[in-house]
């Protein structure tokens, strides 16, 4: 268990929200902190630890997905967006930005906190709890993928991967020269309790070739078999 309850910094221009969501979240043991626009977050984090941000898309002035970006670039911070519109493009741009999470306005509270707890697992250092297969460490080229650790390393310098493209390359990691349909990765991702739609498949696969790929347009590690899926392929050219 934490020394410290986990601390949660909402990111809303509705009051009347963010205190529900404040109040919700501090009943149910966090420490939790509220923010009407991008200035008052910055502030916030100037003076607070914070663990994890539930953002806004809508905000006054800096929009949500402006400050997403920022902050993938600041820190490692888990980010869960929250809009009032549901639409794929939303959902697929926050993504791109490096966004953990997703959810659609209204929400039931229940289903935040589910979302939490599930980003809470996949960070913290107890996440791994699906059997005796997810304990081996996997090598792939200069890479070292550590589930016990949640972390990736090449040549022993870290990769920063959010959540959701960790729990990607777990999940293409412990299949190794298997083709793996959307369908199939989309039932394996939320078997870690995530809620993940179609196309984010797709997006977050582009953000791992971003970041592990040596040639984007010639991938060596996660090989696009077409009409069929993806297949992580750990031996790379070879």
């Amino acid at each position: 268990m934490p020394e410290h309850p986990m601390r949660i910094l909402v990111v809303d221009d509705d009051a009347g929200l963010r205190a529900l969501l404040t109040d919700y979240l501090a009943r149910e043991g966090f420490s939790v902190g509220g923010a009407e626009d991008g200035r008052a977050m910055d502030a916030w984090l100037a003076e607070h630890e914070t663990d994890l941000i539930i953002l806004d898309l809508m905000l006054p002035g800096e929009d949500g997905l402006a400050i997403a970006r920022r902050l993938r670039t600041q820190a490692d911070l888990p980010i869960i967006m929250l809009s009032a519109r549901g639409d794929d493009v939303d959902r697929i741009v926050g993504l791109e930005v490096g966004a953990d999470d997703y959810l659609a306005k209204p929400f039931n509270p229940r289903e935040l906190l589910a979302r939490i707890r599930a980003v809470m697992r996949r960070r913290g250092p107890s996440a791994p709890e699906e059997g005796p297969e997810r304990d081996g460490i996997t090598h792939f080229g200069p890479y070292r993928l550590d589930p016990l650790q949640h972390e990736l390393l090449c040549h022993h310098q870290p990769v920063s991967l959010t959540s959701g493209e960790f729990d990607l390359l777990l999940v293409l990691a412990e299949h190794p020269d298997r083709v793996l349909s959307r369908d199939r990765l989309l039932d394996l991702l939320k078997g870690n309790e995530r809620a993940p739609f179609d196309r984010s498949i797709d997006v977050q696969i582009a953000r791992l070739r971003a970041k592990i790929e040596p040639e984007i347009k010639q991938p060596r590690y996660i090989r696009t078999i077409w009409g069929k899926g993806y297949m992580f392929t750990p031996m790379g050219d070879a």
